[in-house]
């Protein structure tokens, strides 16, 4: 008997031995709120954080991951991106727009449809969702001066790509309306229309799911709460006591955070470009040719990731071709065909106008001022030859002074130029006398006496 008592006491001390020895029971590693912030313009960087802080969370089994945002919208590619990752994520997504004063306009709307979630703080403000194309008005917005029969009836898009792209926006924010039971009509308004919401607007007009001041008020108000995830599995939350970790951005979302940037891309081009031609230019230099071929890949592949216009950047490259061919071949006209295609290409490089990713006027200027800068030097230098007395040739050689080295007759041999030339002259010369070129044949020099001193030997 007392045996098997200790056996019992054995098998009880090595049960609680292992349970000591786990890493965690599972509500333990579920009471996890992991924290997503996009503060800024929505792009490839954006989308990069997003996907690598859900597989984060998946990893870890945190119990809800908090996208916090403010933002003025961004890249349409990017923002499916985002949203196909919360769509598919197996840890719920609670999109949240704080703080106070901050908004989750165009791209952030269509994100907080899409997440199981939406909160916002008290004084954000969420909407217009309209898609804009460059160089065309907002669609279902009238451009130019209204017409007199506006007010009586609804705007419509202006043309048939305008229509679809607004159409495909509406019927993509509705998909998600519905998928989250949230008010689809106020969601087709906010594309068509700009409409715009308070926070308390968003909540009664059943856009968003609640107000929290912050993430903890937001924890304590979803906690029991009932989501579905991907493939209609319901969830429970259990976020009441939920500790709150942010979740930094990786090296990789950094990087392209900074090179994705138009203005920082096109640099990296003109650097890289220019780089190379310093290089052909100057063989050997080294530096410039390995300067110039990073920040060219650099600026190639950020391109590449950006919706450009590739006419534009087929212009910008023609420009830089014809003042490459300047900078060999002077005549000012190609110069100037190049500064006038760069512009136009950098002008029209970026084919949208969503926040953040416009390409700044200043460093388009800038860059056309040095290119112009560029052919006025080169006109300058181009001048100066005209006027400038030759300095190679027979031309060159006019007016030298030379000193004899040996005379018989009407012919002998001279020194000038830093050379021993052949000479013949109608006068007899003694050595080291002093001659001048006045012709030259053949490669023998008419010499003279001189008319006057002055000259280089």
């Amino acid at each position: 008997m007392q045996i098997m008592k200790a056996a019992l006491v054995a098998a009880i001390g090595i049960v609680a031995c292992l349970a000591c020895l786990r890493p965690g029971s599972a509500e333990d590693r579920r009471r996890l709120a992991l924290t997503v912030t996009i503060d800024g313009a929505i792009g490839p960087a954006s989308a990069s954080y997003v996907k690598e802080a859900l597989a984060k969370a998946g990893e870890r089994r945190a119990e809800i991951v908090i996208l916090r945002m403010n933002t003025p919208g961004g890249l349409n590619s990017s923002m499916r991106e985002i949203i196909a990752g919360v769509l598919g994520s197996s840890i719920p997504v609670a999109g949240y727009v704080a703080p106070a004063g901050a908004h989750a306009a165009s791209a952030g709307t269509y994100i907080l449809y899409a997440t199981h979630i939406a909160a916002m703080a008290p004084g954000t403000n969420i909407g217009a969702a309209t898609p804009v194309q460059i160089g065309g008005s907002l669609p279902g917005l009238p451009s130019g001066t209204p017409d007199k029969d506006s007010k009586d009836k609804k705007d419509e898009p202006k043309d048939a790509m305008t229509a679809k792209v607004t159409n495909d926006a509406v019927a993509f924010i509705r998909s998600l309306a519905e998928l989250r039971g949230r008010n689809a009509d106020w969601a087709e308004k906010a594309v068509r229309e700009a409409a715009t919401l308070s926070a308390n607007g968003a909540l009664q007009a059943h856009a968003i799911d609640l107000v929290a001041r912050d993430e903890a008020d937001l924890l304590r108000q979803i906690d029991g709460r009932v989501v579905e995830l991907g493939g209609g599995t319901p969830q429970r939350l259990a976020t009441q006591d939920a500790v709150i970790e942010a979740v930094d951005p990786g090296g990789v979302s950094r990087f392209l955070a900074v090179i994705t940037d138009p203005n920082v891309a096109f640099i990296l081009l003109m650097i890289g470009i220019y780089g190379l031609l310093f290089e052909f230019m100057s063989p050997g230099t080294v530096a410039p040719g390995v300067v110039g071929t990073i920040c060219l890949l650099l600026g190639l592949y950020a391109l590449n990731m950006l919706p450009i216009n590739y006419a534009g950047l087929g212009l910008m490259l023609v420009g830089i071709a014809l003042l490459a061919i300047e900078a060999f071949n002077p005549t000012v006209v190609i110069g100037l065909g190049g500064v006038v295609a760069f512009v136009l290409g950098a002008i029209m490089l970026v084919r949208v106008e969503s926040p953040g990713y416009r390409l700044s006027w200043s460093v388009i200027a800038i860059v056309a001022a040095i290119f112009a800068g560029f052919v006025l030097v080169v006109l300058g230098a181009l001048r100066r030859a005209r006027r400038g007395s030759p300095r190679v040739g027979a031309q060159a050689m006019l007016g030298l002074i030379a000193e004899v080295l040996d005379w018989n007759e009407n012919e002998g041999h001279v020194f000038t130029h830093g050379e021993r030339w052949q000479a013949r002259g109608a006068d007899s010369f003694k050595p080291g006398e002093r001659v001048e070129v006045a012709n030259i044949v053949d490669l023998t020099l008419v010499v003279r006496r001189p008319s006057g001193e002055g000259g280089q030997v």
